[in-house]
């Protein structure tokens, strides 16, 4: 590599620079501090592991984004975490292995093979919670509820949110015995909003179940959206009729607490689908093709490490967050100037305003008072009568 290409990076890789780095770290301190209060415990998992591990539960999309290398020690595949979710599963099934209701938080650099869109960043700051071994209705309400804070902590404007069930097409499929890859077509067809395909692909189904497959194209908008479904999926299987009354109490919910925040529903937009296995929300803002935040329930996703816990949480980039964020999260930096002197008194006062949490910067050889000002100093220490005290730095 010629020396002038040294400093380029990969694209969709980048560094954060002052006063940016700052604004995220105090973005994230923030955001941990909202997740205690909910009564979430924070983890760090490690940023490699083996890949079968890493992978678990999550399918093929997150193991085409998944960076995998070969352990010299082992000989044995490893990844390079594209989604801390399946590794905060991993610690709750098999390291914890708590009782009972168990919440746990999260905030972490991941590395994607492939961005999520072509704009996207591929080393996003990964930020979340969990909440793990409740399959009521209740702990969806509030890990969206802890979402939209979260949100509204970072005043993030003209947020919207989707809210689906996976639980409903996959109820109707497997009622109109539908094999995995007509299932799958059908799929795809319903994310096209295809109704021709839907259509074509539901001919041999018992009528009444290919109609009420075939209403799911339709089947999006406002909060009436839910009323229609309850007629449209009358004789559904029970099954769908749960994650209908599911969807319906999660949605009263939300609008009971958030009545100013706009609910769009699609009971045809399965995100997550072979990954989530109830309801599934995202929230999106104005000229962002991409959800900025997002989650839904994905039960039993520990079953691999030995022990299968109903799950449901959501998780966001933290950079993102920062730059649609409203909020002034970090102000220009302040300071004291400190000449440079071998004053042991210099020194003693230097540490007592440090310790007090001030910003004390000390001159270098050769520095004056311009690079105080350079380096955000707006006080200074000067010597009076024996004394080391502070002053503006101007006068």
């Amino acid at each position: 590599m010629a020396t002038v290409d040294r400093w380029l990076l990969p694209d969709g890789i980048e560094e954060v620079l002052p006063p940016e780095a700052a604004r995220i770290e105090t973005a994230r301190r923030r955001v941990l501090d909202l997740f205690q209060c909910w009564g979430y415990e924070l983890v760090i998992t490690p940023h490699i592991e083996f890949l079968e591990s890493l992978l678990t539960g999550a399918g093929q999309e997150l193991d085409l984004k998944t960076f995998k290398v070969i352990d010299p020690l082992s000989g044995r595949q490893m990844g390079l975490r594209a989604d801390i979710t399946p590794q905060v599963a991993r610690v709750d099934a098999h390291t914890l292995r708590r009782e009972g209701p168990s919440r746990l938080c999260y905030a972490g650099s991941v590395l994607h093979a492939k961005p999520r869109a072509l704009s996207t960043s591929r080393s996003p700051i990964q930020l979340g919670a969990e909440l793990y071994g409740d399959a009521g209705v209740g702990s969806d309400i509030e890990v969206i509820s802890l979402m939209l804070e979260m949100l509204e902590l970072a005043q993030v404007p003209d947020v919207h949110m989707d809210l689906g069930h996976v639980g409903i097409y996959r109820g109707l499929a497997r009622a109109a015995g539908l094999s995995g890859a007509v299932e799958q077509q059908v799929f795809d067809a319903l994310q096209r909003k295809a109704i021709d395909e839907v259509e074509a692909l539901t001919e041999a189904v018992e009528p009444a179940l290919a109609r009420m497959i075939r209403a799911l194209v339709g089947l999006c908008g406002g909060r009436e959206v839910l009323d229609v479904a309850g007629r449209e999926l009358a004789d559904a299987p029970v099954q769908v009729l749960e994650a209908l009354q599911a969807l319906i109490q999660i949605a009263d919910q939300c609008a009971l607490r958030y009545p100013e925040l706009p609910l769009y529903f699609d009971l045809g937009e399965l995100r997550g689908y072979h990954y989530h296995t109830g309801v599934v929300f995202a929230a999106f803002v104005p000229g962002v093709g991409q959800s900025i935040a997002q989650g839904g329930r994905y039960d039993d996703i520990g079953a691999d490490f030995g022990r299968a816990r109903p799950a449901t949480g959501f998780s966001t980039d933290l950079k993102a967050l920062v730059s649609l964020g409203a909020a002034q999260l970090c102000t220009a930096p302040t300071g004291i100037w400190a000449p440079q002197s071998a004053d042991a008194g210099l020194w003693r006062r230097v540490r007592e305003l440090r310790r007090s949490g001030e910003r004390v910067v000390q001159a270098l050889d050769g520095q004056d008072q311009q690079a105080a000002a350079m380096a955000g100093c707006d006080r200074r220490l000067v010597a009076e009568n024996g004394v080391w005290t502070v002053r503006p730095l101007a006068g």
